[in-house]
């Protein structure tokens, strides 16, 4: 469905555009958050994206057990989304082997599959096949053939003739691809239909988080598609769909998490923050302390550049400030445009009515007087709940919204006001003593 933002009634496609602005100074649902997005160099695994959640088999995913170090970035984002995305960004050929006229094959490519080996030995008139991963069991089935061995989730199973005792049947010939410019644009591309919130760009490489930018953009102003990216070190980016993690911070077992890796914690405690929570001063689960420390004065340079950073508090670490790297303030697109709280509201509303109208009136409802009172009650009814949620205040139904007939007989146009609420963040406090 087309979408995207708006200068005039212009538009070919049906579907759904919006323009928001800030004022010059002088019943849709309020839609669940919490899917974040990872591209990580994997050495087993299905290529393109994988979706974990609380209970997820990363094992049988991606042959590494949950703590291993090769799902670092994983972990780190899951600490505070409730659904991670995680792309493969490159494949590689399968292990195989052979013994006794049975050919095991790796499900997937990659240097992962030569850890794998398999084992044959006879159980009365049956047979007892089992798969090692680095030594350890991970399967086991009682078969009297071959044919009969089938649901692996780390091997494929051929072969003809009967089973014979096997004492380990190793596995070989796995191998990685390496990780290019093409492996990131393959990230980017199977993002344009995922749903999300946030995705992680965890690389220090300039071409490819200009690409990051590039398709972030394009999402929100073409697709219709209110997403944000995670990036290191890159404030030029001066746009609300872009965060850029200036520095990374030390976990509480010495393992550092550089900037780069940060963004994957970045894009997950992002996802995951409601419409009427901020994540300033929110702490960094299970840093110990950061990478880089910074003066007051290159803390507040950075925050005026658009940057996210990690500083120690709270006998740990903790986000200075919620925000984003758009800094290229205007009349009508204001600071509010900077801090994630207010972008989570307007992404919200722009995704919520999104679906509303493709749902229940994109082709289903007249364009009559009615019908658009209909649509005009929904949507109060959707700002109401906001209001209840803490994430707007002071929405007036009978002033801050109008649904009017556009220029085309089919064309639908809502003018509307809304006041996002942002987190209490500075107290000037003023004591008289007398």
């Amino acid at each position: 469905m087309a979408g995207g933002v708006f200068l005039g009634q212009n538009k070919v496609r049906a579907g759904v555009y919006l323009n928001f602005v800030t004022i010059r100074s002088g019943a849709a649902a309020v839609g669940e958050r919490g899917c974040a997005a990872v591209a990580l160099p994997l050495k087993f695994g299905p290529e393109g994206l994988s979706k974990v959640e609380a209970g997820t088999d990363v094992r049988a995913l991606f042959g590494y057990t949950a703590n291993a170090p090769e799902l670092l970035l994983l972990r780190e984002a899951a600490k505070k989304a409730q659904t991670v995305l995680v792309y493969r960004l490159a494949g590689g050929e399968k292990a195989s082997g052979t013994g006794g006229g049975l050919t095991i094959t790796a499900k997937w490519g990659g240097s992962r599959g030569n850890d794998i080996t398999v084992s044959v030995k006879p159980e009365g008139d049956l047979f007892r096949v089992e798969t090692y991963l680095d030594g350890k069991k991970a399967e086991s089935w009682l078969v009297s053939d071959m044919a009969a061995l089938t649901g692996s989730d780390l091997v494929e199973f051929s072969g003809e003739g009967p089973l014979s005792e096997q004492a380990g049947i190793a596995l070989s010939g796995g191998t990685d691809e390496e990780v290019n410019a093409e492996s990131w644009n393959g990230y980017f591309k199977a993002l344009e239909t995922a749903d999300l919130e946030t995705l992680a760009v965890p690389t220090t490489d300039t071409e490819v988080k200009q690409a990051a930018v590039a398709f972030v953009k394009r999402m929100r102003e073409t697709e219709g598609k209110m997403i944000q990216a995670v990036v290191e070190n890159y404030p030029q980016a001066d746009s609300e769909g872009i965060i850029s993690v200036k520095n990374g911070v030390l976990l509480e077992d010495g393992t550092e998490i550089t900037a780069a890796d940060a963004t994957a914690f970045v894009a997950g405690m992002t996802a995951g923050a409601q419409l009427n929570e901020s994540n300033t001063y929110a702490v960094y689960t299970g840093a110990a302390s950061v990478t880089e420390r910074y003066l007051n004065s290159e803390i507040e340079e950075a925050l005026q550049n658009g940057e996210w950073l990690f500083v120690p508090g709270k006998g740990g670490v903790i986000v200075e400030q919620d925000i984003n790297s758009f800094t290229s303030f205007t009349a009508e697109k204001g600071a509010a445009f900077s801090k994630n709280r207010l972008v989570r509201v307007m992404d919200a509303v722009a995704n919520d009515i999104r679906s509303l109208f493709e749902g229940s009136y994109l082709g289903q409802t007249g364009n009559s007087a009615d019908g658009r009172s209909l649509f005009k009650a929904e949507l109060c009814g959707y700002f109401a709940e906001l209001e209840a949620l803490g994430a707007i205040d002071g929405f007036d139904s009978r002033e801050d919204i109008e649904v009017l007939p556009g220029e085309a007989a089919d064309a639908v146009v809502v003018n509307l006001r809304i006041c996002p609420v942002d987190s209490m963040e500075k107290l000037y406090l003023t004591v008289t003593v007398e």
